[in-house]
């Protein structure tokens, strides 16, 4: 298998396992989004530090600085408000809207790019974006409130991956120095349970204790296939590929659910999808044009010299 298909196989299994969450956390509920949370933080860091003594590559540790400590910091915050609203969601049976907000986070990225790096949007982005704007708009009519859980969910991931990409940690050893940051109040938390009598782990069923324990796989695996599929796919690839979650996540919601999708919600989701669209075409119409002009760029040229393509563009799904 060459290393280009191996590198979709990868991304495939991995946006596939995200899609497949719904159905991994819908058979927690008995526990509690918070309990979860903090069995999934605590079950990734152990998970990760077995990895990484089995190929022993703790040699990162003493190369992180103190600024780094802090960027590491708010990621960990980051991804511990994307982790539990999204526990939270599936729980509550808003499997729906948390698709919603995978669908959305390519645009809450690109609206990033121009409110925190002041990256300048070509027309097709800001008609994605202003199309996905009032997608929300019938969204808030249709669920008689803004669909928080969406928002939040795009909003923390879509910032964790901006903090992810200054601090350019490797996916494995970035999660666990994450997770590590968090274990402590995770601890802390389960203790208290533990203390007042109110804990599932290790009360309830085997099987719940045993798929807690598990969540700590089940968070890291698709991450380090992710982290594979990056190394050899082209963006644009990854680009497609990253609309695999939501649509299996979307899929879990409606057919295996059953949960709602009246014709007002429908039609936001089509406004979604259209937007979606437009920022793909416009992603993929741009990259096929720069190795064109960067080739041109390495002719002499006997007249105009050709303008230099913009810099602004779309970061990858990062997970």
């Amino acid at each position: 298998m060459s290393q280009l298909r191996r590198g979709y196989l990868l991304g495939f299994l991995a946006f596939a396992m995200w899609g497949f969450f719904p159905l991994y956390f819908k058979l927690l509920r008995r526990a509690g989004p918070v309990e979860i949370l903090a069995h999934r933080v605590v079950w990734s860091a152990v998970f990760l530090a077995v990895l990484l003594t089995t190929v022993r590559n703790w040699g990162f540790l003493a190369r992180l600085r103190r600024r780094t400590l802090a960027g590491i910091a708010l990621a960990a915050v980051l991804i511990a408000v994307n982790w539990g609203t999204y526990i939270y969601g599936v729980t509550i049976d808003h499997v729906v809207e948390t698709s919603l907000g995978d669908f959305i986070t390519p645009l809450v990225t690109v609206l990033l790019g121009v409110l925190v790096l002041r990256e300048r949007l070509r027309p097709a982005q800001w008609a994605a974006v202003g199309v996905g704007a009032v997608a929300v708009a019938v969204l808030t009519v249709d669920y008689g409130r803004p669909p928080w859980i969406a928002l939040s969910l795009a909003a923390s991931f879509g910032l964790y991956g901006l903090v992810k990409k200054r601090l350019g940690l490797p996916a494995a050893e970035g999660l666990l120095v994450e997770s590590a940051t968090l274990a402590l109040p995770a601890l802390a938390y389960i203790g208290w349970l533990e203390g007042t009598g109110r804990a599932a782990f290790g009360h309830a069923p085997a099987g719940l204790t045993a798929l807690l324990v598990l969540s700590g796989a089940v968070t890291a695996v698709p991450l380090l296939m992710f982290a594979g599929a990056a190394n050899r796919v082209p963006l644009s690839g990854l680009g497609l590929l990253q609309y695999v979650a939501p649509i299996l996540q979307l899929g879990c919601g409606v057919l295996v659910f059953h949960e709602p999708m009246p014709p007002a919600r429908l039609v936001g989701f089509a406004l979604v999808w259209a937007a979606l669209a437009v920022f793909t075409w416009d992603a993929l119409r741009r990259r096929r044009a720069v190795p064109v002009v960067a080739e041109l760029a390495d002719k002499p040229l006997t007249s105009a010299r050709t303008p230099a393509p913009s810099s602004s563009g779309t970061a990858p799904r990062s997970g």
